[in-house]
């Protein structure tokens, strides 16, 4: 259905660029509404995505650091707010439809399980001869079919631009030959929640998604590492003499160091940490104005044509990026004291999976028709279900799942974790 907007908002058109989504243009959604009065079809996107249930989630969810290690930790609530935060400012610099933008940042983490990435890895072992897990294939998932807010349909029911840029946010998820091949009966390559809606709307999987999208996968690139750093230094995992050594940390602490020496260790961090986001976010606006200037992109169109993305960092900054991932991964997030806590995680998820997939009767009533629903003699039918309500707990939630199923200290009255339904 082809979105018209309201009156008042047409006026606001031109304030875009050319080349960014426009709500007026929307390909619409999947299942045609009445258009709001009050706002465009991506700020109503933007909307949903706040008031879901899997958004609240993420209060509960590790980003790194489990929750018990302290209230300052980012968890994926925090993490998606600050890189909404990012996309947002570039988006307005850049001239693109911010509540696009924003609505996609906001809804990038939502398929993630407990416990980062150790849930998901735990997951994804679990299930895999059952087509695997993938929490960016689970976020689409959510907003498509797990989430059950409306009368009239699952999911969400989000724009056409919005559910492409959730499910496309790393890039594109095959070629276009590889595309045909799969349309010809063969192995299909794409995560499962994904090749499932694929049968329903086509995404346009084999092409990047608008800039918007882009932008809001940048942005989840600079929020990661910085914040990230940020944590380790906070509990100290890292030192700030090793950070003088990487490309644009460096800079930023000796910056520091020179101009404030008698600086607090805490205004210290985050003065550095401010300043290395201020010299990615100038860098990614700087190169996509010479990418747009250099295809001489007028349209939104132009973009999903191109092989290669418009956003960007410049070829220095994407070196940089590299160096401070891989910094990151062997110093914080292969740390002895996170990989024990990673490793426990890990063995709670399986152990739970393995549970609830050979006795299903332990699942909630709502979970156990889910099971009956879709045929409870399939193992692959209801390891799916099993999977989707692993993937939706909170880290809280799935300790106490645990402690009521396995600890057998506490006796067979245990109290009952709240929210079984969750």
């Amino acid at each position: 259905m082809q979105y018209r907007a309201p009156f008042w908002f047409v006026s606001l058109m031109s304030a875009l660029a050319p080349y960014a989504s426009h709500a007026a243009q929307s390909r619409g959604r999947l299942i045609a509404e009445e258009a709001s009065g009050m706002r465009s079809v991506f700020q109503r996107d933007r909307d949903r995505i706040i008031h879901c249930t899997a958004f609240r989630r993420l209060k509960h969810k590790t980003q790194v650091f489990i929750a018990h290690t302290g209230d300052y930790y980012r968890t994926r609530l925090t993490h998606s707010m600050e890189v909404a935060q990012l996309a947002r400012s570039m988006a307005n610099h850049l001239r693109l439809d911010e509540a696009l933008t924003e609505a996609l940042a906001l809804g990038h983490d939502l398929g993630h399980p407990p416990f980062g990435h150790a849930g998901e890895d735990a997951l994804h072992a679990a299930m895999k001869k059952h087509d695997g897990f993938d929490h960016n294939a689970q976020s689409l998932r959510i907003v498509t079919a797990l989430e059950e807010r409306y009368a009239e349909f699952d999911g969400l029911n989000l724009s056409w631009e919005c559910l492409e840029g959730i499910a496309k946010h790393n890039g594109p998820l095959c070629r276009k030959a590889l595309r045909q091949k799969t349309r010809n009966g063969r192995k299909n390559p794409l995560p499962y929640a994904v090749r499932v809606y694929a049968q329903q709307q086509d995404l346009a999987l084999d092409c990047w998604p608008g800039a918007e999208a882009q932008l809001a996968a940048l942005a989840d690139d600079i929020a990661y590492n910085n914040h990230d750093l940020d944590d380790g230094l906070r509990l100290g995992l890292l030192q700030f003499e090793p950070l003088f050594d990487l490309p644009e940390i460096g800079d930023a602490a000796r910056a520091v160091r020179q101009n404030y020496p008698d600086l607090s260790p805490a205004r210290r961090r985050h003065e550095t940490v401010r300043r290395v986001i201020h010299a990615m976010v100038s860098d990614v606006a700087a190169e996509t104005q010479r990418q747009i200037a250099r295809h001489k992109i007028a349209h939104v169109r132009q973009i999903y044509e191109l092989d290669e993305p418009v956003v960007r960092f410049s070829p220095r900054m994407e070196v940089s990026n590299r160096v401070i991932k891989k910094f990151l991964y062997q110093h914080m997030y292969r740390h002895h004291l996170v990989t024990a806590s990673m490793s426990k995680a890990r063995r709670l998820i399986a152990r739970l999976f393995a549970l609830y997939c050979a006795e299903p009767e332990l699942l909630p009533p709502r979970w156990q028709q889910k099971c009956a629903a879709k045929n409870s003699d399939s193992r692959h039918e209801i390891a799916r279900t099993v999977c989707d309500y692993i993937a939706g707990m909170t880290d809280r939630f799935a300790s106490a799942e645990y402690q009521r199923h396995f600890d057998l200290a506490g006796g067979l009255n245990a109290a009952m974790p709240s929210g079984l339904e969750h």
